[in-house]
């Protein structure tokens, strides 16, 4: 915990302006409004020199507090505070006792300060982050288009797999340029062809004018943010050059691709910051939330005060992970049937990212020593084979060969001589 202080600024900190406190031992406090544009940011800085204070505190609200970190970075000492464990504290009512409470509460050395992402770091976080909201707007998307289908009664996605795929993505864009259904289908790779009385048993003979307008209008966005997808994760390979050890080292782990790698990068930062794998298991999240009471202790859900997007990368790695053999599917078939699917895949997140902590730490490689090979079972022998034995049947073949070889022996031998 931070030591005492003499003098500090505590700042409320909104989109469009902030308001500002300074704070002394004494309880002398003198309160400002300051504009959010970078004039006003320069003179709330030089006011700031000019009282020669210790700290500035704040909370990371939103992303509004980052023009004023820069500006202050490297100029003045700052606290960036975690907002929830202060939003919830009774008795504030505007924006100047925000401001007065956040000071008071650096004065006295009571914030622990975030970790803040800067350089290389934050510009990585961004990419992978913008990444993610791209795919998650593309994916709604695709279930418009879903919706759109389903309205006018095109049922195509009980013939294909997958709508968005090769197939799918022809059927789709012949339709909305008006092409022969014959034409449609010649254009399908081979083994889709033989489907054709199903796709076209599933696609109307006539379609309405607004479903072709709008269905062309999302497939050109869905088109869109598939280039613009690409162009950022080249983005992240660039910014993950320096990176290869700590992508060799994630990639060991059979369920880690590049997406995962990128994204636990990005979030993480320095593990070295976590003095143990619990500490960056709450740090993320993904820990119970205890409730005591005189002798009686409760866990509950996860705190979920971290980040989301690390906790959504590991999630969706669990899924995959426990479709293949390993430690990791071991463990959760041994929580799932106490826990349920829901608490049993959270754990499996939570084991993951205590792995990674581990593997970077120690700079080793994950090794799965879980025998990945399947087992071959061999068939019952029929109940005949069972009686006799296996032993007298391989005896009794070994007997009927020799027979064999020596009547063709002979048989080869009478063939020469009448030669």
């Amino acid at each position: 915990m931070s030591t005492e202080k003499r003098k500090v600024y505590g700042i409320d900190v909104h989109k469009a302006f902030l308001v500002a406190t300074v704070l002394d031992r004494e309880g002398k406090s003198e309160t400002r409004r300051i504009q959010q544009n970078p004039e006003s940011l320069l003179e709330f800085r030089d006011w700031i020199q000019s009282e020669n204070c210790e700290s500035v505190a704040f909370e990371s609200t939103a992303d509004y507090w980052r023009s004023l970190y820069l500006v202050l970075e490297g100029r003045v000492p700052v606290t960036v505070a975690n907002a929830h464990h202060i939003k919830h504290v009774p008795g504030r009512k505007t924006d100047i006792t925000d401001s007065r409470w956040i000071a008071q509460l650096e004065l006295n050395g009571l914030i622990t300060p975030s970790r803040i992402f800067a350089g290389e770091m934050y510009d990585l976080r961004s990419l992978t982050r913008s990444r993610e909201l791209l795919v998650q707007n593309r994916t709604e998307l695709k279930n418009k288009i879903h919706h759109l289908l389903d309205s006018t009664s095109i049922r195509l996605s009980s013939v294909i797999s997958d709508l968005f795929g090769k197939s799918g993505t022809i059927i789709l864009k012949g339709l909305v340029q008006n092409k022969p259904f014959e034409e449609i289908i010649e254009s399908l790779p081979k083994k889709m062809r033989g489907s054709a009385d199903a796709i076209s048993s599933a696609i109307p003979a006539s379609n309405p004018p607004v479903f072709l307008v709008l269905l062309q209008s999302y497939l050109k966005l869905v088109d869109d943010l598939d280039n613009e997808i690409k162009l950022l994760e080249g983005r992240i390979r660039e910014a993950l050059i320096n990176k290869s050890r700590e992508i060799q080292i994630l990639t060991s782990i059979p369920v880690i691709g590049f997406i995962g790698v990128s994204t636990l990068i990005a979030e993480i930062g320095d593990v070295h910051d976590f003095e143990d794998a619990d500490k960056l298991t709450k740090w993320a999240g993904l820990t119970p939330s205890v409730y005591q009471s005189a002798n009686v202790t409760r866990t509950g859900s996860i705190t979920k005060q971290g980040s989301r997007h690390i906790r959504w990368i590991l999630v969706e790695l669990g899924h995959v992970a426990i479709r293949s053999p390993g430690r990791i599917r071991t463990f959760f078939e041994r929580l799932m049937p106490k826990k349920g699917y829901k608490k049993a895949i959270v754990a499996v997140a939570r084991k993951m990212l205590r792995i990674v902590w581990h593997l970077l730490v120690h700079d080793e490689v994950f090794v799965d020593d879980f025998p990945r090979s399947k087992q071959v079972k061999f068939p019952k022998m029929p109940k005949k084979i069972q009686a006799v034995g296996i032993n007298r049947i391989i005896e009794l073949l070994s007997t009927a060969s020799e027979v064999i070889f020596k009547d063709r022996n002979q048989e080869i031998f009478r063939l020469g001589l009448s030669d």
